[in-house]
């Protein structure tokens, strides 16, 4: 019982929980106890109070006799103890007068700032330091998904439109231009230092996917992974001996059949890394190499993986390092710091974490509250800058496809694209 509550008692319960709260009212009966002593006392020095020992307590019907024979009516003859009578009737004067109360005048829930969005900053996170993007490119005025954002060694980003099956490119100076289109749904993006392009061909989702190459023009495509292969490629990353890690989005979060994997690099040998995930998503490596993070888009989880080396796991080296609140972790980067800047699907907004796993920021989208912009999917960081660009659609809400510009805490890993 809450003396500073808004909400009251109907008076019906009033008795229930005075009796049931005794403990709470016996300091304060106590204290009556000794004022009415005192009283007594000084009215009739005569008169002497024993104290009121359990074996000295009046029966309760004897009390309502006696209250019966002083004039007192009603139920209040059923209290335990006079005392306690003025300890409930002096708390029910704080909370109000009972017999006034109607029913129905139970507490209601409310939106409040934090809660009335359409995707509330979960409770754990509202106290990161946080920054809203601005909007740097509007990609199409329809709500085309896109993914994989990666810079070149010219300064274009690259980045795929999914269910147009085409890499897209757009300059420093906002030139956009189609760099080539695949028979497939088309993911991740990642450069190899000689230019070519490497592509996650998603397939559409019924393990025909792979990783297809093109030279920078589109042009000259080849299979890395064949579809045979089996898997639903989702996103990937090279290390710095040109070997790449991809993730392969199979699974549900009850059948997680998905995982993460190893591509040697002379393209000959496929390693599991962690088997067993639920919609493998996003990838990256720290700035030394030696730990790969993979968020499983299914079970909302950040996995941290220690290596041994390209395709071993070092002892008790994987962890989840963060499971996260509503939907869903996709894409991710990693900064010449060793942080990762992680696009939540659905969500209009990037978590930042630092080399540990911990957040330590966020990126929201403008738009958000109001639930545009929310299909968040990908980001890059420019090289040699902390510039984030991150791409999003707004879906079927009328907001097109636009990427956004923010800026993270450090500058951009050097990826292999750019040794």
């Amino acid at each position: 019982m809450d003396l500073s509550s808004d909400d009251s008692l109907p008076a019906s319960a009033l008795k229930h929980v005075v009796l049931r709260d005794e403990a709470r009212l016996k300091p304060l009966a106590r204290y009556v106890n000794e004022t009415e002593k005192t009283e007594m006392s000084d009215t009739n020095s005569e008169t002497t109070i024993k104290p009121h020992a359990k074996r000295d307590r009046p029966h309760p019907h004897a009390l309502a006799g006696k209250g019966a024979r002083e004039g007192h009516r009603g139920f209040l003859a059923c209290w335990p103890s006079r005392p306690l009578l003025i300890a409930a009737a002096f708390l029910a004067c704080l909370r109000g007068s009972v017999d006034g109360q109607r029913a129905g005048s139970a507490a209601s829930l409310v939106y409040d700032a934090q809660t009335s969005g359409s995707v509330p900053i979960p409770p754990s996170e509202r106290g990161l330091q946080t920054v809203v993007a601005e909007p740097w490119f509007k990609v199409s005025e329809d709500g085309i998904v896109l993914e994989g954002a990666a810079f070149d060694r010219d300064g274009n980003l690259l980045f795929a439109d999914v269910s147009g099956k085409r890499v897209l490119r757009v300059t420093p100076e906002k030139r956009l231009s189609v760099v080539t289109t695949q028979p497939v749904g088309t993911g991740g993006l990642a450069i190899h230092k000689d230019g070519r392009v490497f592509i996650a061909a998603m397939g559409i989702f019924k393990n025909d996917g792979g990783v297809l190459a093109v030279a920078p023009d589109g042009t000259q495509m080849q299979s890395i992974v064949p579809p045979e292969a089996g898997y639903v490629v989702n996103d990937l990353v090279f290390d710095a001996r040109g070997g790449f890690y991809f993730t392969d989005s199979r699974g549900t979060s009850t059948d997680p059949t998905g995982g993460a994997y190893y591509v040697s690099p002379d393209g000959k040998t496929i390693t599991p890394v962690l088997p067993h995930l639920a919609m493998a998503n996003g990838i990256a490596l720290s700035p030394d190499g030696r730990e790969l993070w993979v968020t499983e888009f299914s079970r909302n989880l950040l996995h941290r993986v220690e290596l041994a080396d390209a395709a071993t796991l070092a002892p008790l080296g994987t962890a989840v390092a963060y499971q996260f609140t509503g939907p869903a972790p996709d894409s991710m980067r990693a900064d010449a710091d060793g942080n990762l800047y992680v696009a939540i699907y659905s969500q209009g907004r990037v978590l930042v974490f630092n080399k540990h796993g911990i957040p330590i920021g966020q990126v929201l989208l403008p738009g958000r509250d109001e639930g545009h912009h929310l299909l968040s999917t990908s980001l890059a960081i420019r090289p040699g800058t902390n510039e984030l660009y991150i791409v999003t659609s707004d879906g079927m809400n009328g907001k097109g496809a636009t990427i956004f510009h923010a800026r993270g805490f450090a500058q951009a890993l050097v990826l292999y694209s750019h040794q």
